[in-house]
């Protein structure tokens, strides 16, 4: 049997807020990473159409205030409805080119209702199949502005030649039981996406890895005070606060000992790549296996919620 994996990360910019112009960058990135032989290619958080930086710059929490709206309704507007198709052509990609894909979006769901959004994680198989959504159980401090909470239904491993992967977003990953609820399906490769920036990743990736003994992906973006849209509602106050480097990625990737394959990518744009061996995942969980010989379910057991939530339950 294969054991080894070929990953691509994608550490790139969005076209801010533009999800036609991101959504062309990310299938060519997929293209790319296809040349070079990748069989799993994982995007940031919220890449799709990229991450809500205006909050912090331009008083986000300020109350009934015409920033404040007119910059929300652009961002669902640009967000994604997967039941509408608007992520066929990524599907058509992973199965052209026999490629797997963790993508984060902002996710546009016609099962609450089409008007709020959420922080997705979206995994898309070899056969070009969406597997999983995972939408984020908890926006982090001003992302719930803009942000809702979502559910456990995306709480799922998925088969990969010999891996068996799971994902979260950003700060899902310093929650010990969404981690233990992929850990006890028998995640073995676990991917950590990120909006950017290396103080994210750069300590969470290795404990990760060396509490599960698994491979981790941390896979950040870029953002630039540069790469703000002119055309963006309100573009002169969002940049009169930014600073010059908003998202710097820190993409990266530990072993199951803990330790670097990758170590933190700062400032890069584009594709980096490293091949995984399964066997390494054996070879570590043989003195440390945290949800098999080294557990207790008879002490401590967790529950896990998997159901898909909605307001309205049309029998």
């Amino acid at each position: 049997m294969n054991t080894s994996l070929k990953i691509a990360m994608a550490q790139i910019a969005p076209v801010w807020l533009d999800k036609s112009a991101t959504l062309q960058k990310i299938e060519k990135s997929i293209s790319d990473a296809a040349k070079e032989q990748a069989e799993l290619i994982v995007f940031g958080e919220a890449l799709l159409p990229g991450y809500p930086f205006w909050l912090a710059l331009t008083g986000g929490a300020e109350w009934n205030t015409d920033v404040n709206k007119k910059l929300h309704a652009h961002y669902v507007n640009n967000s994604i409805c997967i039941e509408k198709g608007e992520l066929d052509s990524v599907c058509k990609l992973a199965k052209a080119h026999n490629i797997a894909i963790y993508l984060g979006i902002m996710e546009r769901p016609e099962d609450r209702g089409g008007h709020s959004i959420y922080a997705s994680l979206v995994y898309i198989n070899q056969e070009g199949s969406v597997e999983s959504v995972h939408r984020k159980l908890q926006p982090t401090y001003d992302e719930r502005l803009t942000w809702a909470p979502g559910d456990g239904n995306g709480l799922k491993v998925h088969p990969l030649k010999a891996f068996t992967v799971g994902g979260l977003n950003c700060w899902e990953n310093w929650m010990p039981l969404p981690r233990t609820a992929l850990y006890g399906q028998g995640e073995n490769l676990h991917i950590a996406v990120w909006p950017g920036s290396d103080h994210n990743t750069k300590d969470i990736t290795r404990f990760i890895a060396r509490e599960s003994r698994s491979y981790v992906v941390s896979v950040s973006s870029l953002m630039a005070k540069s790469d703000f849209p002119k055309d963006t509602p309100y573009y002169n106050e969002i940049i009169k606060n930014a600073p010059d480097t908003l998202a710097n990625g820190g993409s990266c990737i530990a072993g199951p000992d803990g330790e670097w394959i990758v170590e933190p990518v700062l400032h890069k744009d584009g594709l980096i790549y490293e091949t995984i061996d399964f066997n390494r995942v054996l070879e570590e969980r043989q003195n440390f296996d945290v949800v098999g010989h080294y557990s207790r379910p008879d002490v401590t057991k967790l529950t896990v919620n998997t159901e898909r939530q909605t307001t309205v339950e049309i029998k």
